[in-house]
């Protein structure tokens, strides 16, 4: 009995994490951009669907990092913040299926996008909403937008700004 319990555990584990990835491949997320930091930061909220609250607030790394690669994050016109709005970091709309062996290999479970994200804030008032069988979770991430940028010009993926000039 003893010797099932974590067996059970494990299995019930990996299946969350199975359906997390199914529901993160559909890319179902609003992102918008909330500061910019000194350090070359950006702090955006990121708005994950799922049936379940802590499979949408896991995802949000993954959803966060993947929209400043190919959505970019809108405006917050707040007047207390004025983030204005970021372009995709790629502007190829055909990247993710050009660079699908690196996207799959990036954005897999413990990949190196964790790398370039961390939470700033999961909690708070207003930051779940149940919308019929789902929920609608906010979640405050930070990203090393620079250092992300860094990498997708290491890797090919979009042209250096000293390119450019």
């Amino acid at each position: 009995m003893l010797v099932l319990l974590p067996a059970m555990l494990f299995a019930g584990q990996k299946n969350k994490t199975k359906k997390a990835n199914a529901e993160t491949a559909a890319w179902r997320y609003e992102i918008q951009n909330e500061a910019v930091g000194a350090d070359n930061t950006v702090l955006v909220r990121v708005w994950s669907y799922s049936k379940s609250v802590d499979v949408a607030r896991k995802q949000a790394l993954k959803n966060a990092v993947h929209g400043l690669i190919f959505k970019g994050a809108a405006a917050n016109n707040d007047r207390s913040k004025r983030a204005r709005a970021l372009k995709p970091l790629v502007s190829d709309p055909n990247a993710e299926q050009t660079y699908a062996a690196f996207f799959d290999s990036f954005f897999a479970d413990g990949g190196d996008y964790a790398r370039y994200v961390s939470v700033a804030n999961s909690s708070g008032a207003g930051n779940v909403v149940k919308m019929g069988k789902e929920y609608k979770v906010a979640v405050y991430v930070t990203v090393q937008y620079s250092e992300l940028r860094n990498r997708l010009e290491s890797e090919g993926i979009i042209k250096s700004l000293d390119s450019i000039f």
